[in-house]
């Protein structure tokens, strides 16, 4: 089986860094990718310049990956994470109902699946490249407590058109 990557389409080029896989439904999965071959020249954040991918896959057309011979895994760790579902009015709401409910701080949650983006900076929804229609929010993601994940101190968002098979991935700091 030939070997895949997914890599910038411009500047540096090169492998990019996984950063989340996210199950939206019983049938789609997102994937989420960042350029970190050379960070913060990239444009990243932005969710056209190149330097993210959001790619959606129907889940019945993925197979698990070979692992690949000798140390080419660029991944450090591979973990797991818990959805549980908060009533609230919005993000931060949520954050706070969940650290009181679990007895664990608010650094520990890594995001939100689907509600409303809790925008950093100003609302940048994107429109989907082929049909133009605005795209359906999908993820929020925090950096985490051990900044994994570089998003310049910020949260990254994902959104998809399900209809195109589209995702855009930005980030706010």
């Amino acid at each position: 089986m030939p070997k895949a990557e997914v890599t910038r389409t411009g500047g540096v080029g090169g492998p990019m860094k996984f950063v989340a896989q996210v199950v939206l439904d019983a049938s789609t999965i997102l994937s989420i990718f960042l350029c970190q071959n050379d960070p913060g020249l990239c444009d990243e954040w932005d969710p056209v310049s190149g330097g993210n991918r959001a790619l959606l896959f129907r889940r019945g057309d993925l197979v698990p990956a070979l692992v690949p011979d000798g140390d080419e895994t660029q991944l450090a760790e591979v973990c797991g994470i818990e959805v549980k579902p908060v009533d609230a009015d919005g993000y931060d709401e949520a954050r706070g109902k969940w650290s009181v409910e679990a007895g664990r701080p608010e650094a520990e949650i890594l995001g939100m699946v689907g509600g409303t983006p809790a925008w950093l900076q100003n609302h940048e929804t994107p429109v989907c490249r082929v049909c133009a229609t605005v795209m359906e929010f999908a993820v929020q993601l925090e950096e985490g407590r051990d900044h994994s994940i570089n998003f310049g101190s910020g949260c990254g968002y994902a959104f998809v058109c399900r209809a195109c098979e589209q995702g855009r991935f930005l980030f706010q700091c």
